[in-house]
């Protein structure tokens, strides 16, 4: 697979499991410990989160230097997309997948 080839495709894998983790997170988990009293997968899915937040948010960075991004521009957009809901999934869209077909079409 070519898009985890580079630090950007790295962020665009983490970003979507990120995004996906937080909907199961507040969709599912989150109704089962307290509409059910299940808190199992809250404490599953939230460390897995956690974890997958924390990656995200070292990569943005990690990314954001080696792509020389403007931090008011780019930086801060994609720092705060992954703490809404669906962000991460939009911030890929509009930024991150257009930043990847360049950087595919100078190698």
């Amino acid at each position: 697979m070519t898009l985890i080839k580079t630090k950007l495709g790295w962020l665009r894998l983490i970003g979507l499991l990120e995004g996906i983790s937080l909907l199961l997170l507040l969709f599912i988990a989150v109704p089962l410990k307290y509409w059910w009293n299940i808190p199992e997968g809250s404490k599953l899915i939230g460390t897995i989160h956690g974890a997958l937040f924390l990656l995200f948010v070292i990569n943005t960075l990690s990314v954001g230097v080696e792509y020389n991004w403007k931090f008011r521009q780019t930086t801060w957009k994609v720092l705060i997309a992954c703490m809404i809901p669906f962000g991460t999934f939009y911030i890929d869209r509009k930024i991150l997948s257009k930043m990847i077909d360049k950087d595919h079409l100078n190698q």
